[in-house]
């Protein structure tokens, strides 16, 4: 029989319980098929005792370090290097905070040999997950809004087959190998967003597809849920300032992702007119900016 051998692919910061239910969840996958599971977790300098906490339960677990720079892409990137140096018949891109439910291995590598079957070998496969409690859908695979707005991403909802998608989140994703040997790594000019995107736009026009599994794979939170107090008003000097951060400013129903990093992305991806889209996101920042202002001068009066 043969075996698959599979790289899962986490980086995490100061959330030990949540790395380590991730942990017990992948380890206790309910395979139908023979597959063996390497773990390259990057500890991206945690201080709360995430790195000897999954050594003392999972001494299997390769650990790499950081130094606190790397976010979301950086330390995928750095386990996704170390991986493929071993050449592997699957690479699981999967974040701490997912939880899979027991089918979730098998439902990805069986949804991957359909479409092989298929004719598709350089499938992309990303698991749909859910919010723990209002069962809404949190993350998965993505399409764009329209030809007018190629850079506005909207959810698609899995459903009882596999689905074509435009590109994913990296929230859970199964990558073959052959997909792996036209894409490579993870685009180093981002360090927290939009890295998933881009991988998945670029292993397109390599002549890969990429697809959402049927069902859903697990749980995982959404990040930034609206109605935070970023929604309100933010100054104009404070909101430049985080909108240079690796993980950007929270606005309504969206992320500013860093300004230079989302130029790079919108050149890549947005056409002709990429300019205008790169800096129509940041019109809101402005005009929320200018809310906050008036509302505070009518404060003082």
């Amino acid at each position: 029989m043969n075996c698959d051998r599979i790289a899962a692919l986490l980086t995490c910061y100061n959330r030990k319980l949540l790395t380590l239910a991730c942990l017990k969840a992948l380890f206790n996958q309910e395979l139908k098929r023979e597959v063996t599971i390497d773990v390259y977790l990057v500890d991206d300098g945690s201080t709360d005792g995430t790195a000897e906490a999954v050594t003392q339960s999972y001494p299997q677990v390769k650990i790499l370090k950081g130094d606190g720079s790397l976010f979301w892409n950086g330390g995928t990137r750095l386990a996704f290097g170390e991986a493929i140096k071993h050449d592997y018949d699957y690479y699981l891109w999967l974040n701490n905070d997912t939880l899979l439910q027991p089918s979730a291995l098998s439902n990805l590598l069986e949804t991957s040999q359909r479409l092989r079957n298929q004719g598709e070998p350089r499938a992309i496969v990303a698991g749909s997950t859910c919010d723990p409690h209002t069962k809404a859908l949190t993350y998965g695979g993505v399409m764009r809004r329209s030809r007018w707005r190629p850079l506005k991403f909207d959810l698609l909802e899995p459903g009882e087959a596999a689905k074509r998608c435009d590109t994913i989140n990296g929230n859970c994703v199964l990558l073959p190998r052959e997909v792996v040997q036209v894409v490579g790594n993870l685009e180093p000019a981002f360090t927290h967003y939009a890295g998933d995107w881009d991988y998945g736009l670029r292993a397109q026009r390599q002549g890969c597809t990429v697809w959402v599994a049927p069902g859903y794979v697990g749980t995982c939170s959404q990040n930034y849920q609206p109605g935070s107090e970023a929604d309100s008003s933010v100054a104009i000097g404070e909101g430049l300032k985080k909108i240079s951060q690796p993980k950007g400013l929270p606005v309504k129903e969206q992320v500013l992702h860093p300004f230079w990093e989302w130029r790079i992305f919108a050149q890549r991806h947005g056409g002709l007119f990429w300019p205008i889209y790169w800096l129509i996101p940041y019109r809101r920042l402005l005009g929320i900016s200018l809310l906050g202002g008036r509302r505070q001068h009518r404060m003082n009066q």
